[in-house]
């Protein structure tokens, strides 16, 4: 890599460290014929995060990026292929799936990580925490050799201002972990639930459902109140008091609801169009994250893509804030050992396609 681009690489990274990107949802959902089909969204209405889709082959080497700007980190060769959709550049894959059914995602968890301090006695194992997912998805097949693999390496911060990340791994057998790094320690927990979203940590989250113990699907039965009867305005009232603010504790009770009442698709496409439908709920508009009248960027949406996966079939489908058709790469029609190393925009035109209809 020459001197040029290595600085224009580590001026991007420093960009994305230091940029509070702090809203992410991610639900699973299963199918009637036995498909697990993840999906989440990505938000952050301070800039475009120059969302990519990269295609990576077998044999393809990279290395990791370390404190101070150098490029000489862990070096690590992807034994699978994968499709991976990246933010600000192309080594930094937020949510991916490989040609052997792991699919893998950051979402930021600010303020409760904390990963190790970096040493360079380490550097030839050390990697960069936005660049795990790329490192996990070339390695492993299997959620149980994703701990394996993350317990012989060191998962470091490129900028010590930046935000920590937490991660989720979801594999064929439909078993999901999630992976906090507190106090320097990975710490792995199992998600049958599904759910995650950011801060605070995972197991908080967990308790916290237990606050929202009197919701249910439905409408609430009338009752009398003494002498004064009461009634339901409308279809849905027991769920009153469900969160509807954009916060993570929030997002995540509402998540954790909307799936579990969201009846079971039949295939895995019903399912990954209804993974769609929930997370709509979950769009950001531009503006509620910052003050009246200091929104920093123009852009259409907070929510900057949404993404759900069908592991098993081996797609991963996506739509964006510029185009909300949804699009999919399906990694079987690739050859991952002859095609090349790809990384292309999400979005080429930057506006919404609006379809005129012609009335005759």
């Amino acid at each position: 890599m020459n001197k040029t681009l290595s600085l224009m690489l580590l001026a991007g990274s420093m960009l994305f460290a230091t940029t509070p990107a702090d809203a992410c949802t991610g639900i699973t959902l299963k199918s009637k014929d036995g498909h697990t089909i993840p999906a989440r969204t990505i938000e952050w209405g301070g800039s475009d995060l120059n969302s990519q889709y990269v295609i990576v082959p077998r044999g393809y080497t990279q290395q990791s990026y370390l404190p101070g700007g150098a490029t000489d980190g862990m070096k690590f060769t992807a034994r699978y292929g994968y499709v991976g959709l990246a933010v600000e550049q192309k080594e930094f894959v937020a949510e991916g799936l490989n040609e052997v059914g792991l699919s893998a995602g950051l979402f930021y968890f600010p303020n409760y990580g904390q990963y190790e301090t970096y040493d360079d006695a380490h550097k030839a194992s050390s990697i960069a925490d936005l660049q795990l997912v790329s490192l996990l998805l070339g390695q492993c097949a299997t959620v149980d050799e994703v701990k394996e693999t993350v317990e012989k390496i060191h998962v470091i911060n490129i900028d010590p201002r930046s935000s920590t990340v937490h991660w989720r791994f979801t594999d064929l057998s439909g078993r999901q972990i999630v992976l906090e790094i507190v106090g320097g320690t990975p710490r792995f927990y199992d998600n049958p639930l599904g759910v995650l979203t950011n801060s605070p940590g995972f197991e908080w989250q967990l308790t916290n459902l237990n606050n929202y113990v009197n919701l249910f699907s439905g409408t609430a039965p009338a009752q009398q109140l003494g002498e004064q009867p009461l009634a339901s305005f409308g279809a849905g009232s027991g769920m009153l008091g469900l969160p509807g603010d954009v916060t993570p504790p929030s997002r995540f009770v509402r998540a954790a609801f909307y799936q579990a009442t969201a009846p079971q698709q039949a295939t895995a496409l019903e399912t990954v169009l209804q993974g769609f439908q929930i997370l709509n709920n979950f769009d950001i508009p531009v503006g509620v994250e910052f003050p009246l009248g200091k929104v920093p960027a123009n852009i259409p949406s907070a929510t900057q893509w949404t993404s759900a996966t069908d592991m098993a079939s081996g797609i991963i489908y996506f739509r964006t804030m510029y185009n909300s058709t949804i699009r999919s790469i399906n990694l079987r029609n690739i050859d991952f050992a002859k095609t090349r190393y790809q990384a292309v925009p999400m979005d080429v035109v930057r506006q919404q396609p609006v379809e005129a209809i012609d009335i005759k």
